[in-house]
């Protein structure tokens, strides 16, 4: 019994180790944290229960018989964040790269059908060389596999992916199929085909930083959701989002109450939007002065800047925001800005999270650039997905809701449950003074005429009691009894049940 368990502790020593302690050594050179030292940071203390420590890869070719190490460079199990369940994967890199073996890969495939199973979420901290070349198509079957449960676990339970290291080639796809993905700044990045490829095929000379780095997926690509400075500043963020997610999609997202009263008035809120309908405002100051605390955990914050989105708590209850930012081309809804909304919503969705959306909107962008890049079908998705939403959807709109994009952003026509105006809002197919020459072309050359004519317009049309009188908005509010209103929306709504027809599912425009 005695050797049993000294082999024991030394085979929990030697997968503990990892590649060394030089490789070890390495990794802490970089500032970057090992496999388990992740795992340490972001589930509670002392609440990690590890899976298959001792597996080791089958692979017999190139030498690879006499080097195996326990473990095989990915540590699995499961803990808690705040006392709730998730499972985890963390690839090791001090162990051939973390290239992904097939051994290696029924591990994370193990934990993920457990969360299926049990119904809580999946965290991979994701720092790879790629598929281990040793094993061939070994360790591309063992991606596949791992492809296969992330498309079953979509809308069943959340997962989430830390890109803290490389990840290219395959290795992207997994983490491109979960809900969401941070990156860690300098150290971590995802590409399809580096930079020594590239240049072979295009000739283009790129490094891959700029290739696939953490900046370039969050400002350019809108791969990733979020980019840190550090591995120990991604993995605090990490759990703070986690607080706002239900375990899976048979439950509600977690309620923490806060000492905010949901009846508090924000007079400030009453002189936010300009007398001048062409000056902007910051959308975020009126998401801060309403939510619980004014905690507003935002997504893909540098990326598609003119529409924001976000968790927040309203009454202690998870709500997703999708806001239009009038700072930034003005609110208008472009192609990448309809993609980063669409996901959301149907993120919100799927997790029975009710969407508040904060509206003030122009328009679509025009230009053949966007109309090049299909903004038709792209627009269109976020139409979808506020259309196929059913969980609670309250709509508030600050001040113009223009056009087509007036009937996207949650209007009640798509089945929003509470939809309310401040009293500036201006519901209408364009703006008055677009309108007005088109409608009174000849008038074209008579500036006196014309004015007149927008004035008249304005009187009609640029305010929210025409929709009001038909239905379209529920009421008309002061903009400082918003949280209030809301608030008092979402308790309304909390049993709310609606179910669309069967299908084997939608045919969303991708």
């Amino acid at each position: 019994m005695k050797h049993i368990l000294q082999e024991l502790e030394k085979k929990r020593a030697a997968a503990r180790l990892g590649g060394g302690q030089k490789r070890i050594d390495a990794q802490h050179a970089k500032g970057k944290l090992t496999a388990r030292e992740r795992i340490e940071a972001l589930l509670d203390e002392g609440s990690f229960e590890e899976w298959d420590m001792f597996v080791e890869h089958r692979c017999h070719d190139f030498g690879m018989a006499e080097n195996k190490i326990p473990g095989d460079g990915v540590v699995t199990g499961y803990g808690t964040i705040n006392g709730r369940l998730v499972f985890i994967f963390s690839q090791d890199f001090t162990v051939f790269g973390g290239a992904l073996s097939e051994a290696h890969a029924e591990k994370i495939c193990k934990v993920m059908d457990q969360a299926m199973k049990v119904g809580a979420p999946v965290i991979g901290l994701n720092d790879s060389g790629g598929a281990r070349i040793q094993e061939g198509v070994a360790s591309l079957g063992g991606y596949a596999e791992v492809f296969q449960r992330n498309v079953m676990a979509s809308g069943v339970i959340p997962q989430i992916s830390l890109i803290m290291g490389p990840s290219a080639g395959g290795a992207v796809y997994s983490p491109a199929m979960t809900d969401f993905i941070f990156m860690v700044k300098d150290s971590s990045y995802m590409f399809v085909t580096g930079p020594e490829v590239v240049k072979t095929v295009t000739h283009e000379t790129v490094t891959a930083e700029e290739l696939g780095g953490a900046i370039t997926h969050t400002t350019k690509s809108g791969v990733a959701d979020m980019a840190f400075e550090n591995d120990v500043e991604a993995l605090l963020m990490m759990r703070r989002l986690f607080n706002y997610l239900p375990l899976s999609n048979r439950e509600k997202p977690p309620v923490r109450q806060s000492g905010d009263p949901i009846d508090r008035k924000e007079l400030s809120l009453d002189t936010l939007v300009p007398d001048n309908p062409n000056k902007p405002y910051d959308m975020k100051e009126l998401i801060a002065k309403t939510v619980d605390d004014g905690d507003f955990f935002e997504l893909q914050p540098e990326y598609a800047k003119n529409i924001i989105i976000g968790f927040a708590r309203m009454d202690g209850q998870t709500v997703g925001i999708v806001a239009n930012q009038p700072l930034v081309l003005a609110g208008c809804l472009d192609i990448k800005s309809s993609i980063k909304a669409a996901r959301f919503v149907r993120f919100c969705d799927a997790f029975n999270i009710p969407v508040v959306t904060f509206v003030d909107v122009p328009g679509f962008m025009p230009g053949t650039s966007q109309e090049y890049g299909g903004i038709i079908k792209h627009g269109a998705k976020l139409l979808y997905a506020y259309a196929e939403c059913t969980v609670p959807k309250i709509t508030v709109i600050t001040r113009k809701a223009y056009g087509g994009a007036y009937d996207v952003m949650a209007s009640k026509h798509l089945r929003g449950d509470v939809n309310l105006a401040w009293p500036n809002a201006e519901i209408a197919v364009m703006g008055a003074k677009g309108a007005v020459e088109i409608i009174f072309r000849e008038d074209k050359n008579d500036p006196v005429k014309l004015a007149a004519r927008e004035a008249e317009y304005k009187d009609r049309f640029a305010n929210p009691f025409v929709a009001g009188a038909r239905g379209f908005i529920d009421d008309v509010i002061l903009p400082h009894e918003t949280r209030k209103r809301i608030c008092r929306s979402l308790t309304m709504l909390k049993d709310k049940k609606v179910e669309n027809p069967w299908r084997k599912h939608g045919n969303i425009p991708l």
